[in-house]
């Protein structure tokens, strides 16, 4: 077993306020992981911590022989500002800036890879439109012809299908497969439990804290769920400090 990631007793939140508190765990390299839990629970966090987004509360992130550029990221479409006005080639282009610089020229090699991200993602003749004029899975479409350009051993996706048609359900879950099939690191943060049951090896069930991390018929069990919506429910938004749980008496 390789290790890819490595979580530490890891602790993440925003202003000093938890919201994943003492994580511990390893993925593998070539693991393919849905990140599942209720509202809240903090998956969106813990992959922007992966990103390197976020830095730690506590504890500590172990990205086993990556460099920043080995991880890509695709946030939320709610986190994507449609009304800046950027073309669509000119966005997935932006997938360049860790091999180009933020001030790299583009070459023919560079345009010719940008168009045949595009394809791949079905967006043929949508080269010239501005990204504020794209539907809801056209965006999603868009942003993973971003994530192919990156070419990243790490891929974080964070709620890749929400609010899209299954069409592009479909289309955009081949590239997850064949990403995990050339042995790239793949998460997931997913709210289709049975997109999960179906195809997903591993999961890791969180509500704030991790509640079950192993093989998905084992994490994704009645009980474990019922634990995650109580766990999540009993959080105090208001505590300042994160404590670490208790020793068990012997």
């Amino acid at each position: 077993m390789t290790v890819q990631l490595q979580f530490d007793d890891l602790t993440l939140g925003y202003e000093r306020h938890p919201a994943v508190h003492h994580l511990t765990g390893v993925v593998e390299a070539g693991a393919l992981l849905a990140v599942v839990g209720p509202n809240g629970a903090g998956k969106s966090t813990l992959l922007r911590a992966v990103a390197g987004i976020l830095s730690p509360l506590a504890g500590a992130i172990t990205r086993n022989g990556l460099h920043p550029h080995d991880i890509a990221y695709l946030p939320q479409i709610a986190e994507i500002d449609r009304s800046f006005p950027i073309s669509v080639f000119d966005f997935v282009g932006t997938g360049l800036w860790r091999s180009r610089g933020s001030f790299g020229a583009i070459g023919r090699k560079d345009r010719d890879r940008i168009t045949h991200a595009l394809a791949t993602v079905g967006l043929n003749g949508f080269e010239r439109r501005g990204i504020g004029t794209l539907s809801g899975g056209q965006t999603q479409r868009m942003l993973f012809a971003r994530v192919l350009l990156q070419d990243a051993r790490v891929i974080a996706l964070d709620e890749p299908f929400n609010a899209i048609d299954s069409r592009t359900v479909t289309d955009l879950f081949e590239l997850i497969v064949h990403w995990h099939r050339e042995g790239r690191t793949v998460l997931v943060a997913l709210h289709d439990l049975d997109l999960v049951r179906a195809s997903f090896p591993q999961a890791l069930l969180l509500a704030r804290a991790a509640v079950a991390w192993g093989p998905t018929a084992e994490v994704l069990t009645a009980a474990h769920l019922a634990a995650a919506r109580r766990m999540c429910e009993a959080f105090d938004d208001r505590a300042p400090a994160c404590a670490a749980p208790a020793p068990r008496a012997a």
